[in-house]
């Protein structure tokens, strides 16, 4: 097993000080290594990060930030292909990641040495919590769609009874009310 980077090894606080300099534009990876390591030594942290281990760490990060850029293109794309509602995006967002992580997991196992059993076990064992999280999210996705298309449809009685109310206070023929209710249902026969 590798070891640890030095960035693993860095308090959280510091840690996020570093991500945030990373991000800055007008900070270079080695000012955000000076201004890290003046930090170190001012709360009296023996360690100190190198200049290689910032530029990994910062292409790590990059990285995981592409892939998350991607999975957002390829999950709006995907929202906008079935026309889903805003509140929905999260959960669709959540499942294009889960389903790009199962894939590269996949290749990940056909590219692990298939002679060390136990990392094997590992792999096929994280691939089977993503399958089992990703069923129990489509299920949660399909109870919230069914939940809220009725929702839409009691609202919509609700107003069809409340206006053929109102509608014979106002002297309406029962039959005339009827069609009123009828027509706000959507009901053509």
């Amino acid at each position: 097993m590798p070891t640890p980077s030095t960035i693993d090894k860095l308090p959280e606080d510091i840690l996020r000080q570093l991500q945030q300099l990373l991000q800055d534009p007008r900070c270079t990876q080695l000012e955000a290594t000076a201004k890290i390591n003046q930090v170190l030594e001012a709360e009296g942290h023996p360690e100190r990060v190198s200049k290689s281990a910032v530029n990994r760490y910062a292409v790590r990060m990059e990285e995981v930030g592409a892939r998350l850029r991607q999975s957002r293109e390829v999950a709006q794309m995907f929202i906008s292909q079935v026309g889903a509602a805003p509140q929905g995006q999260t959960g669709l967002l959540i499942n294009e990641m889960l389903r790009s992580m199962a894939f590269e997991l996949s290749l990940k196992m056909q590219e692990a040495d298939v002679e060390d059993p136990e990392a094997m076990s590992a792999t096929i064992g994280q691939l089977k919590n993503l399958a089992l999280t990703m069923q129990r999210l489509e299920q949660s996705a399909t109870i919230n769609v069914k939940r809220e298309s009725e929702i839409r449809k009691q609202a919509l009685i609700d107003a069809a009874d409340t206006a053929v109310v109102e509608v014979k206070k106002g002297g309406l023929s029962d039959d005339a009310a009827d069609q009123i209710r009828r027509k706000i249902l959507g009901i053509t026969t």
